[in-house]
């Protein structure tokens, strides 16, 4: 057996200068802790045997094939790629609500191509965006670059815009009635301008829908606790996306909002602040996942970061422990909850994203089932649990190691010491080796 080194990685630079990670054909990985995403405890001295894009199986490190390269991560825990299901990469102002006006949408595809890749080297193998500060679909253009194999980049799905009322938290409410500005979300008012925004954004390539069911906490002129659309409309914008076979997610604080959005089908409730015990209850009954975005609030909290800063502000010092007491009734009674940071755009540093599921063992979850909820809990909502999510013979091979136990140290997810993505290593810090400093 061999120890791959950085002698190993630079015989294979081609590969690294015509944009691809490092890939070998068959290798093993392995460390003194694994975490798979299915069992319930942690397990140890196992060895991930990795064949092409996909795990091959599981072994003891005493049963490692002769003559297969090794990396051996010592006393780390290996676990599956992490899984972002709310993020917004191509935001990189403050004020978000113009701040896509004052760069083209080629800049953003830039700068957006970067966050991306600054989320999948601290281990986010996989990304959802619910809609971003772009006017045309550059979050679409990179995931067909990094498709193709031009770049190296996290598996991104998901929606380029989210869909607002006139004057909803997807509507720029504070310029003067003269100004005739493109708003950071698509307005459709009505089932009809609802159906075609919707045809719209698959058109271009969104794989998902989002839809701005209440207002915002952090844009401006609108209230989080009122309902945007009613249910007529809400249930034309499932009903289309349906048809299409697009799941759809709900920007929900309000309770009325969530509980109509989870009535009208949608896939998932993005924020839920404002959850009730009825709430909780028909998530449960219809199976909706719930992605509650947390550390995003503790981040600008009481800082001068924000225009709407007061009502992000009265939400942590009034509401935050009962919404954190109501996340944990959600998950008492079955609620399927996912990790999604709604932070990490452009100049965030990206370990940050990992803080979401310390927020989430506040809440009151263990700590395996706050990495489920971003590695195969996630994978289901996406409805790719049969190729991602778990570190199972068969499923690709996105895979991380981090140092020690996470399961005693959440914050070691913030720094992982070893990416792989599609069975190619993209960061390997024991041999100080990095795809993105190679290319």
């Amino acid at each position: 057996m061999l120890i791959i080194k950085k002698n190993i990685f630079a015989a294979l630079l081609f590969s690294i200068i015509s944009h691809c990670a490092l890939s070998t054909e068959h290798y093993a990985v392995t460390a003194d802790h694994l975490i798979d995403g299915e069992s319930k405890e942690l397990q140890h001295n196992l060895a991930i045997i990795i064949s092409g894009n996909k795990i091959d199986s599981i072994v003891k490190k005493s049963s490692i094939p002769e003559n297969i390269d090794v990396i051996d991560m010592g006393n780390a825990t290996l676990m599956p790629g992490l899984i972002n299901a709310h993020e917004h990469p191509l935001l990189h102002e403050n004020d978000y609500q113009t701040a896509h006006l004052k760069s083209s949408s080629a800049y953003k595809a830039l700068i957006g191509l970067k966050t991306h890749q600054g989320l999948l080297a601290h281990g986010w193998t996989t990304i959802r965006v619910m809609g971003d500060g772009d006017v045309f679909y550059a979050n679409q253009d990179i995931k067909k670059a990094i498709d193709n194999k031009i770049f190296v980049g996290p598996r991104i799905t998901g929606a380029a815009h989210y869909i607002s009322i006139t004057g909803g938290g997807g509507d720029i409410n504070y310029m003067s009635p003269e100004q005739n500005l493109i708003a950071d979300g698509l307005i459709a008012d009505g089932p009809q301008e609802i159906i075609k925004a919707i045809r719209k954004e698959i058109k271009y390539g969104s794989d998902w829908i989002k839809i701005m069911v209440t207002g915002a906490f952090m844009s401006v002129g609108d209230n989080p606790e009122n309902v945007s659309f009613s249910p007529e409309e809400l249930h034309a914008a499932v009903n289309e996306a349906k048809r299409h076979n697009i799941p759809v997610a709900a920007h929900a604080h309000a309770t009325d909002g969530i509980n109509q959005a989870v009535k009208a089908g949608v896939r998932s409730i993005e924020h839920g602040t404002y959850i009730s015990d009825e709430s909780i209850s028909l998530m449960v009954k219809h199976g909706t996942f719930y992605v509650p975005t947390i550390y995003v609030g503790d981040y600008y909290a009481n800082s001068d970061k924000l225009l709407a800063q007061e009502k992000n502000d009265d939400y942590y010092l009034s509401y935050r422990s009962e919404w954190l007491s109501m996340i944990e009734k959600a998950y008492r009674a079955g609620v399927k909850i996912t990790v999604g940071s709604d932070l990490c755009g452009y100049g965030i540093n990206p370990s940050l994203c990992a803080r979401e599921f310390a927020t989430l063992i506040e809440a009151g979850m263990t700590p395996m089932d706050a990495v489920k909820a971003g590695t195969i809990v996630g994978a289901e909502m996406l409805g790719w649990d049969d190729h991602l999510g778990s570190i199972i013979p068969g499923k690709l091979a996105d895979i991380i190691a981090v140092k020690g136990n996470p399961l005693e140290d959440i914050s070691s997810l913030e720094k992982p010491l070893l990416v792989i993505k599609d069975g190619e290593v993209v960061i390997n810090k024991i041999d100080s080796y990095s795809v993105f400093e190679k290319n």
